[in-house]
């Protein structure tokens, strides 16, 4: 229809070789007469390229991910590539089969946010030494030598309680995920670093360790802070779903935040702004991490299997300051506790 040969069409869809305008245009308007597409199996028969790229995430419900998916998606359409994500529901076995699946379906290239960050002695580790390569984001795995993209956690989790300690608090009760996944190993880790550095010793019964569900979230923030014996004057949660799980269980027993207990958290929480006051928070730069990994990936894509040292990026969070972390409550006596 458009009078010219197939190569030229080729070329005028795969933008390899300069056409003319006036040819361009011919070939466009044929393909729109024609509402032609491309095959995409037989192309990348020829190519050994999908120009799709796959992402295994651990639980899409959680805000982290969609924003991280984000950011991953505009990266990859910015490079001319299609995005397939995959959910693995916190299910390690799920996540090795999803990225086999994907491997399946012929993948460029794989980024994961694992559901576990030691997988031991597994066999199918040695699977990441064939292609795709695949690239760690956010969360890190023990072990993988690959490329990865993640903040750095225990950093940022020290700056946030540095910054609980600057407003005067002593006793700062921390709330974790769960202590399986490395992000939250190294913000706990910040936490000691924080004290250590103002000369304060851990007290074991301020330090909580919880989960991704609701009930163990609100079973800790009860019982190791809210009904304490000797209730903390400030709480520093280490992710946006134990932080707001942990909001919820204050405010439903009658404290206030600040007067009864500071707060602040690691990232942002989904419903932030109908909380008054507004919540000190460590805000990860979420969508910038998804269009920077999918970067590493397409380097490594391009580099063609060359065994290039692994990356290791990590990005800078930022501390926003607001008022649940001000100064400690005037007291932690009986009346406070009678509240």
């Amino acid at each position: 229809m458009a009078g010219v040969s197939a190569g030229t069409v080729s070329n005028v869809i795969s933008g390899t070789k300069r056409v003319s305008d006036a040819t361009r245009q011919k070939v466009l308007e044929a393909i729109r007469t024609l509402d032609y597409s491309p095959n995409l199996i037989a192309r990348s028969l020829r190519t050994n390229r999908t120009n799709t790229l796959g992402i295994v995430i651990p639980e899409i419900t959680v805000p982290f991910f969609p924003k991280l998916i984000r950011g991953a998606e505009s990266a990859a359409r910015d490079h001319g590539y299609f995005l397939i994500v995959a959910d693995s529901n916190a299910d390690m076995a799920l996540e090795f089969e999803l990225i086999s699946l994907l491997r399946s379906q012929r993948v460029d290239g794989i980024l994961l946010a694992t559901s576990a960050s030691n997988w031991g002695q597994d066999e199918r580790l040695t699977a990441f030494n064939s292609p795709p390569p695949i690239v760690c984001v956010d969360r890190l795995v023990d072990g993988l030598d690959i490329d990865s993209v993640s903040v750095d956690n225990r950093a940022a989790a020290e700056m946030g309680v540095a910054h609980l300690l600057s407003m005067g608090h002593k006793e700062i009760a921390i709330i974790t995920g769960p202590q399986n996944l490395k992000n939250e190993q190294e913000r706990l880790s910040g936490y000691h670093h924080a004290l250590q550095a103002s000369g304060i010793s851990a007290r074991d019964s301020l330090l909580l360790a919880s989960s991704f569900d609701r009930n163990e979230i609100e079973r800790a923030c009860l019982e190791g802070v809210v009904r304490s014996e000797r209730r903390p004057s400030a709480l520093f949660t280490t992710n946006a779903v134990v932080a707001l799980e942990a909001l919820r269980s204050i405010y439903a027993a009658g404290l206030r935040i600040p007067d009864d207990i500071a707060f602040a958290t690691f990232d942002e929480i989904a419903s932030a702004d109908f909380f008054q006051p507004a919540i000190t928070t460590i805000v990860q730069p979420i969508f910038e991490m998804g269009c920077r990994a999918v970067e590493v990936l397409l380097d490594r894509i391009a580099q063609g299997g060359a065994l290039e040292p692994p990356k290791r990026i990590y990005l800078p969070s930022t501390l926003v300051v607001r008022a649940s972390s001000s100064l400690p409550h005037r007291s932690v006596g009986s009346k406070a506790m009678n509240r």
